[in-house]
């Protein structure tokens, strides 16, 4: 379906181009809003996104999602502009919102401002069905005995396959079992992992990547929401 995007603007290229003036802004503003709508929902709504990312895949998508919305508003202001014969005016609107496009790539750039997460998730109804009982009997005898979050690549969508449960239906089970969502539930699992391996006298650097973690960054940023410490400070807690 995607593919009608471009074969429309390549038709109306051909057969009537100023078809493209409005066709261009719709596009932009309709994958922008849909993007947005998507990303508002949460990490689990990425289910092919990294789970030790948490937040930070949702946070990007809201960004592109942004500058899509204003590009179609620049292109609007655009043609308003040359419409009512201000056509001086279009190297401004173009130098402001490639400005302000600019910032907005400059903002994902600060991935350690975009990582910090919400505040806690309120705790849906504990009210469980048989089947979704069942979903969460096997998502901790997996937990436990397959260990699934030591793998930095995780996923989601890679969890509902190894369990053979709909990515929904695990992410709702979760949710409902433990008041977070499957990124949390997965990285809390990995802190734990590494608090045990910083026990045995492992270095930070070898419990992080031990523990399913590959960048220090998240690393450190779940380490900090599950214990309320740095790892080197928790550590120098622990052994006093």
């Amino acid at each position: 379906m995607h593919l009608l995007v471009p074969v429309t603007a390549a038709a109306a290229l051909l057969t009537g181009p100023d078809f493209l003036d409005v066709f261009i802004p719709f596009t932009f503003t309709g994958y922008g809003c849909a993007i947005l709508l998507q990303s508002s929902k949460g990490p689990d709504a990425q289910p092919r996104a990294f789970l030790q990312d948490g937040q930070l895949p949702s946070r990007i998508w809201q960004v592109i999602g942004a500058a899509l919305c204003a590009s179609a508003l620049s292109d609007l202001f655009i043609i308003a502009a040359l419409s009512t014969g201000h056509e001086a005016l279009r190297p401004w609107i173009i130098s402001i919102f490639s400005v302000g496009n600019l910032m907005l790539i400059g903002l994902v750039s600060l991935s350690n401002h975009l990582q910090s997460d919400d505040a806690p998730e309120e705790v849906a109804p504990r009210t469980f069905s048989d089947a979704e009982r069942q979903v969460w009997d096997r998502v901790q005898n997996y937990m436990l005995h397959h260990r699934p979050y030591l793998d930095p690549d995780l996923t989601l969508a890679r969890l509902s396959r190894k369990l053979a449960v709909p990515a929904k239906t695990l992410s709702t089970v979760i949710n409902k079992e433990t008041g977070e969502n499957v990124s949390r539930y997965v990285n809390k699992a990995r802190i734990a992992a590494a608090q045990a391996a910083l026990k045995q006298g492992e270095s930070v650097t070898t419990a992080m990547l031990t523990s399913g973690f590959n960048t220090k960054s998240n690393f450190n940023r779940e380490f900090l929401r599950v214990t309320g410490n740095s790892p080197s400070e928790w550590l120098i807690a622990t052994v006093r």
